[in-house]
């Protein structure tokens, strides 16, 4: 059961980015990559968190070096940038629940001004989801980018035939 959970959930995050990669046309050729990446690196962010009991935020972090590291390896490969092939693969991986749930709270915090009690609730909930979905893309953002500026000789030719 832990495996077919493991399984699907990288499936999933494996169509989305197929979905995402197709909104910004990359080569034909990167729709594998983009696809095992995103796969891998949600996979990988659901064991962390589910199994390993770390985070969302620190899985995410940790995820994200994975597929940037992939996308400096794979890139190489088919000849594509680091760039085409990560993001797609990341955007699967954005807090989506944190985030409408910050907009919901604006939202009712608004909608409820002269009520004190509810005002505090909504403003407590825009912050802690809000802290969490800034967190989390920011940190997707640095751990994909970090092997770029490790090896930023090998990712600035990764588009370049070798002789």
């Amino acid at each position: 059961m832990i495996l077919i959970n493991i399984l699907s959930d990288g499936f999933f995050a494996a169509i989305a980015a197929i979905g995402f990669g197709a909104i910004s046309d990359p080569p034909m050729r990167a729709f594998k990559s983009i696809a095992l990446l995103a796969a891998i690196g949600h996979a990988c962010r659901f064991c962390l968190m589910n199994y390993a009991g770390i985070d969302i935020a620190t899985a995410s972090l940790i995820s994200a070096l994975v597929i940037g590291f992939g996308s400096l390896w794979l890139g190489g490969k088919i000849y594509c940038p680091m760039t085409v092939i990560y993001i797609p693969a990341l955007l699967p991986m954005i807090p989506g629940k944190f985030a409408y749930n910050t907009v919901f709270a604006q939202i009712m915090f608004l909608q409820n001004m002269n009520e004190p009690v509810l005002k505090a609730k909504y403003m407590e909930m825009f912050f802690s989801n809000g802290m969490v979905a800034i967190t989390v893309i920011f940190l997707l953002a640095i751990g994909a980018t970090i092997p770029m500026f490790i090896f930023h000789r090998k990712a600035f030719s990764l588009t370049r035939h070798k002789n």
